[in-house]
């Protein structure tokens, strides 16, 4: 007799085929069931969310989601927060002065929604129209809202809210 190597048998690849397969089938099936025992979609949604606002220029702003709707955070400069500042609220439709909507002059953070019909206004990319008072502007129905958020032109009723938000040091805010 002669001394070969055993050649795998076909049926030796089966087994192996069947229990890979097996194995993948088995961690498919688990995986629902892991996924039950996190968090809901709604219960993420509502977590608080941290931002980090060191990469944000003077004059930038950026949009972030939290609770499905936009969050606009822009780091004013200071001619913005000037201008803001010189904004007499007894003349406003929805008086409050710029000190009540900031925490700190530079960042201004607002809900992207406008208040008329739930549109998102525009101003928050460097080509976007701002309209008349250099913030933001719903193209929808025409509200103007101003570099504080607060409405000066159109049919909105109320400022773009501010949402519940803490400082967690100089560089990050906590939503929620």
């Amino acid at each position: 007799m002669t001394d070969r190597p055993k050649q795998p048998s076909r049926r030796n690849f089966l087994f192996l085929t069947a229990g890979a397969m097996g194995t993948v089938g088995a961690g498919m099936a688990a995986l629902p069931l892991i996924r039950a025992m996190g968090p809901s979609r709604t219960e993420r949604a509502a977590a608080p969310l941290e931002v980090d606002l060191s990469p944000i220029a003077p004059g930038q702003a950026i949009t972030v989601f939290w609770r499905g709707k936009p969050i606009f955070i822009r780091h004013r400069t200071e001619e913005e927060i000037a201008r803001a500042r010189d904004v007499d609220p007894a003349t406003l439709r929805d008086p409050q002065s710029d000190s009540e909507r900031v925490h700190k002059d530079a960042w201004l953070i607002v809900i992207g929604v406008c208040t008329h019909f739930g549109c998102i206004p525009r101003g928050q990319k460097p080509a976007d129209r701002k309209g008349d008072y250099g913030g933001w502007f719903c193209s929808c129905h025409g509200s103007h809202f101003d570099i504080s958020g607060r409405i000066r032109k159109g049919p909105a009723p109320k400022n773009l809210s501010v949402p519940d938000y803490v400082f967690i040091d100089e560089d990050r805010i906590k939503l929620g």
